[in-house]
């Protein structure tokens, strides 16, 4: 389905206490997987990920397009003039169509351009203050959020896609927990801010208490989106249990750790409804 980002409520997804610098772990991340994907073979490099027929290089392929849209999403954001490239983008077939256009490439090429795009989101980084964060509006699939949100998004993207290369190789993936702990924030807040993309009014929170590494993030879902890690309502949707295994279930790659009732779905099921899996 086509996506619908909020572009003219600047307010609506906000995060406050939970997070630091983004780009630390978002440049470490990305770079760790160039060098992973740098010592493959040939065979490796054509194996199948976890994405649904796409090889390993296809996932490198993909990842190349989103990061050329990251640094160009950045660096007008940070001009003051934020992109509306998303308004048009079908999240299950734009990026299959861009993977096709890319196959007869080398994994060579595919590795450089990967490179090559991982510094161009340095760049478009480089020098960001801990105000223009949360102040600077940028583009991404929920619409114009802070920078902090733009990063965020990026950085859970491409940490989802490293665990669909490594596994199916027999790799254990690296699990830092700033990493881990960014994209737990990032994930609980992405069903509800499609949610809100889409006109709705619903009501409700997340609490999550999670394990390896100790997480707490709580998202209060009204007019607008609150990511914080203090008290969470009564009536929120907890949910807990080890961090990886949460993160890995609200990506949609394993079950929840635990069910989750028929009234809370909208809460965790965004991504479900919009890149057309089952929830």
């Amino acid at each position: 389905m086509q996506i619908t980002p909020l572009y003219d409520e600047p307010d609506f997804l906000r995060f406050e206490g939970v997070l630091d610098d983004p780009s630390v772990p978002l440049l470490r991340q990305r770079r760790r997987l160039a060098s992973l994907v740098a010592e493959l073979d040939d065979a490796q490099w054509a194996a199948p990920s976890r994405c649904d027929g796409w090889s390993v290089q296809d996932v490198i392929a993909h990842l190349v397009g989103v990061n050329r849209f990251w640094a160009i999403s950045i660096a007008a954001a940070r001009r003051g003039e934020p992109t509306r490239f998303l308004a048009t983008l079908d999240p299950v077939a734009t990026p299959a169509a861009m993977v096709d256009e890319v196959r007869s490439l080398s994994w060579a090429t595919v590795l450089e351009r990967f490179v090559e795009s991982n510094e161009a989101i340095a760049e478009s980084l480089a020098g960001m203050d801990h105000d223009g964060w949360s102040s600077v509006l940028g583009e991404a699939p929920p619409g114009h959020v802070p920078l902090r949100a733009v990063a965020l998004h990026a950085l859970w993207d491409s940490w989802i896609h490293e665990r669909d290369i490594a596994l199916p190789l027999g790799f254990a993936p690296v699990e830092e927990a700033d990493e881990i702990a960014d994209c737990l924030s990032y994930v609980a807040a992405l069903s509800p801010a499609f949610a809100i993309s889409q006109g709705s009014t619903r009501r409700g929170s997340i609490a999550l208490e999670v394990t390896d590494p100790e997480v707490r993030v709580v998202v209060d879902v009204g007019d607008a989106i609150l990511v914080h890690d203090g008290a969470a309502s009564p009536d929120a949707l907890h949910l807990t249990g080890s961090a990886v295994a949460l993160l890995e279930a609200l990506s949609y790659r394993a079950p929840m750790p635990a069910p989750v009732g028929d009234e809370d779905q909208w809460l965790v099921g965004g991504l479900a409804q919009v890149f057309d899996l089952e929830p």
